[in-house]
């Protein structure tokens, strides 16, 4: 994508999960991310098993139920039906978006 080449957001796959590590902390630090970020092992389980391909939004509830899919991202990213399916998850209110 454009946009990525210009922001310098574009990296050779990792081969190595300590490559992956270094690349899964530049997401949160520059798009300021506050949630966390799950780093999925160098194997790529949890890609296989979500199709999380190029990068998807879930929302996995108890045993392992996907409760919530986006389309695929980020054009697909719908982060406020991913936060009414959360808040039904976990049954409780989540706290507000702020901007600060």
């Amino acid at each position: 994508m454009e946009s990525n080449r210009k922001d310098k957001f574009v990296f050779n796959q990792p081969q190595s999960i300590e490559e992956r590590r270094t690349l899964a902390k530049l997401l949160p630090e520059r798009l300021q991310y506050r949630l966390r970020v799950a780093l999925d092992p160098i194997q790529g389980p949890a890609e296989k098993a979500y199709s999380a391909w190029p990068e998807r939004i879930y929302v996995i509830g108890k045993g392992g139920r996907i409760e919530y899919k986006a389309e695929p991202g980020p054009f697909g990213f719908k982060p406020d039906e991913a936060e009414a399916s959360l808040k039904q998850v976990v049954g409780a209110t989540l706290p507000a978006n702020s901007s600060d």
